[in-house]
């Protein structure tokens, strides 16, 4: 290669990189709009519990503000950071995941809320150490599944390997005991090993045995069966096992049609347990009725819907990394939102699970703000390849300067059509390999 060609492409890299991308206003848009929302409902919601507690009025909303404000940091923070540099660091992410689950058994670092082990004790306040790992586990599935991804798709041992780490920190999660989490976790890796390519029938035998092994642990403690047995008729057993389906479905039947309107629930007031965290929907709907909550479902359906549309477009373009962080992102948010919305409507048994963006609870809202961050960044990325795949498109097809459009002195219909087809093919060659560089698979 010559000194001209060397410089030529030297400024063409640099003119590639001098193009920037652009972040999706509509994720934005629609995470922007939850968190408001939240910042609404908690602040109505909280005002009654936060009476009783005699802390003030405002304490509970202060404190949500205070965590999303941390949350948008840590968004802004990975906004910026290339997608590469996460990659790089993804295979010490599954060592992280259970350290962060080990180290809330450990004395003085570990604390235990009404019998249960989940938090970390930060001095200043306390961390639900499981919130980071769903999103650190993500990034690793999605660095495993581009790493071994045809492996995934042709092997037992490379589909069971996710699984058998997902088994592990489940059987961690169940110590602290955490039930909604670890089928949380189990979900999203058998989503993202589906989305990944891996062969459906060979998941079928892990799910037909895996789904008999939750219903035992489901109904092994007493207290879960009788979460099970009480939501079917809560009304049953309104005061005792019922209590809180029983006040969450009256809060939602009183809200109607357009609400009893903001800041005007009952059930709020000391009747509805968690009104501010897991059962935040149904003073939703008590004050913005059947509307509200529409509007709620169709926000999420909105968020989930473009993240898996962003992560087909980041495989199509061959950024598997970007891609599978989106599809775990995705996952994430949406079952646990339809989990929260189900259990909020009595379609589901009681679990505590917070509403993403929505719901009161630090951790919670740290990380799923962390995790829209992550996804913007893989919007970004995207938007920037898109650019540089049409900027490398346009100069293919402009001659250069000072060069004949064509060194073929015949004419096309003299040309034969096996010339023109290797030439075209030639072409298509050279186009391809100057644009591998930016959307391969190392991108």
């Amino acid at each position: 290669m010559n000194d001209a060609s060397i410089t030529k492409s030297a400024s063409q890299a640099t003119r590639l990189d001098a193009i920037g991308g652009r972040f999706d206003p509509w994720l934005l848009g629609i995470a922007c709009t939850l968190a408001s929302l939240g910042m609404v409902m908690v602040g109505s919601a909280s005002i009654g519990i936060a009476d009783n507690l005699e802390v003030g009025p405002f304490y509970f909303l202060t404190k949500h503000a205070v965590f999303l404000a941390g949350g948008v940091a840590l968004a802004v923070w990975l906004m910026r950071t290339e997608l590469k540099t996460i990659e790089q660091h993804s295979q010490w992410m599954l060592l992280a995941c259970f350290v962060l689950l080990l180290l809330v058994f450990v004395p003085g670092i570990g604390k235990s809320v009404n019998g249960a082990k989940r938090w970390l004790n930060l001095g200043i306040s306390s961390f639900q150490a499981v919130e980071a790992v769903k999103l650190i586990y993500i990034v690793w599935m999605a660095s495993y599944l581009k790493r071994y991804s045809e492996e995934v798709t042709a092997t037992w041992s490379a589909m069971l390997k996710p699984l058998g780490v997902a088994i592990a920190l489940v059987a961690l999660l169940l110590m602290q005991p955490d039930f909604g989490s670890s089928s949380l976790v189990l979900a999203i890796t058998a989503g993202m090993l589906v989305l990944g390519g891996v062969n459906m029938p060979r998941m079928f035998g892990p799910v037909l045995v895996g789904l008999p092994v939750l219903a035992a642990i489901a109904i092994a403690e007493p207290y879960r069966m009788r979460r099970i047995t009480s939501f079917t008729d809560p009304f049953k057993d309104p005061f005792g096992d019922g209590y809180q389906l029983a006040n969450a479905l009256m809060a939602i039947g009183r809200g109607e049609w357009t609400g009893v309107g903001l800041g005007a629930s009952v059930q709020k007031l000391s009747y509805l347990p968690e009104a501010h965290t897991d059962f935040i929907l149904a003073v939703i709907g008590e004050e913005l009725g059947f509307i509200g909550i529409c509007l709620v479902i169709a926000l999420y359906a909105g968020l989930v819907g473009r993240a898996l549309w962003l992560g087909l477009k980041c495989v199509e373009m061959r950024r598997h990394f970007a891609g599978y962080c989106a599809f775990g992102i995705a996952l994430w948010i949406g079952m646990q939102s339809f989990v929260s919305i189900g259990v909020n409507l009595g379609l589901l048994p009681t679990k505590g699970l917070t509403l993403p963006l929505i719901s009161s609870g630090g951790s919670s809202v740290m990380m799923t703000c962390a995790a829209v961050g992550l996804l913007l960044r893989v919007t970004y990325e995207l938007d920037r390849a898109q650019r540089q795949v049409a900027r490398l498109r346009g100069e293919a097809q402009q001659p250069s300067v000072g060069v004949p459009a064509t060194t073929n002195p015949l004419p096309a219909a003299a040309v034969p059509a096996a010339a023109r087809t290797s030439d075209a093919a030639r072409g298509t060659s050279r186009l391809r390999q100057r644009i591998e560089p930016i959307l391969g698979r190392t991108a």
